[in-house]
């Protein structure tokens, strides 16, 4: 055969093996008697076979034609799961990419947002800040297709694009005497009181930066899931607390009233990552990891 099978004539075919005459097979497709049969005969040229013996009486299914019913009936299956899933898709496609992100990363969060719109102009991307703790319950409901957030990762989601950071500096006020210093030790003693968040997931940089500090550090006051470490530095400037940062953070913010001290020797890192549900992955979902993936990978270029 040199040209692709008619799935219009197939199934005129089965559809005849089925009612056993083409005036009721006509009723059933909305065709007409005479367009009926003409499709059948199209088809048993086109194969080169002889699919019904035909009467004044009745219609038979010859032998060929019974050994290819079931064939034909599989194929307008398959072609039936096939256009359903390509309508799940499409509907998949068009439903916006809701995209959980840790403010620290809001910079890369609406970079991938502009480079998806750019790469597929029909899908649509909205940005929901979140914490750690606020977007494990986000992906564990539904409520976002993906997040962008640090590690631990939760259980059960696919994990890609993942990036390390290390917390190598600390936020204190311009005017304290840390301040003018050149590094600090972890071991240091500080004025101020050292905060960090209460949510600290075994595993996270933050609970390795508690184990090594001499003193337990005290809770951030502004909640118990707050990863927006920028609210937390207008606590610093008004020199309520010092606080640890990470290198993404000191790359980013630029502030009169507070100054960065490096850390001496930095080993605690934070790992940021995209994450997001394995069950059912959508091409709207592959793309949006794709685009991650390609803006870690050269740096943003």
């Amino acid at each position: 055969m040199e040209s692709p099978l008619p799935l219009r004539e197939i199934r005129c075919f089965v559809t005849v093996a089925e009612e056993l005459g083409f005036s009721r097979a006509g009723r059933r497709l909305g065709m007409s008697q005479p367009a009926v049969s003409q499709a059948v005969a199209r088809l048993e040229r086109a194969l080169g076979v002889r699919l019904f013996d035909r009467t004044s009486r009745d219609v038979r299914l010859t032998d060929t034609g019974a050994a290819l019913l079931p064939l034909a009936e599989s194929l307008l299956a398959e072609a039936a799961r096939f256009a359903e899933e390509a309508a799940r898709r499409a509907s998949a496609t068009s439903r916006p990419i809701r995209l959980g992100y840790c403010p620290l990363v809001g910079t890369l969060a609406a970079r991938v947002a502009r480079q998806v719109r750019a790469r597929s102009p029909r899908l649509d991307v909205e940005l929901r800040p979140a914490g750690w703790a606020a977007a494990t319950d986000d992906l564990s409901r539904g409520a976002v297709t993906a997040a962008l957030m640090s590690a631990p990762f939760p259980a059960g989601h696919a994990v890609s694009a993942r990036f390390h950071v290390p917390i190598s500096h600390l936020a204190v006020p311009r005017g304290d005497p840390l301040a003018a210093g050149a590094r600090l030790r972890l071991d240091h003693p500080v004025r101020l009181r050292v905060v960090m968040p209460r949510l600290r997931p075994p595993g996270s940089g933050w609970a390795q930066l508690a184990a090594r500090l001499p003193a337990d550090p005290r809770p951030a006051p502004t909640g118990p899931d707050s990863d927006d470490l920028l609210a937390w530095l207008d606590l610093v400037a008004a020199g309520e607390c010092a606080l640890p940062v990470p290198r993404l953070l000191v790359d980013t913010v630029r502030r009169d009233d507070v100054a960065f001290v490096p850390i001496e020797a930095p080993t605690v890192r934070m790992t940021y990552g995209l994450v997001w549900s394995t069950g059912g992955t959508t091409a709207a979902e592959m793309t949006l990891v794709d685009v991650v993936q390609q803006i870690i990978r050269t740096g943003g270029r």
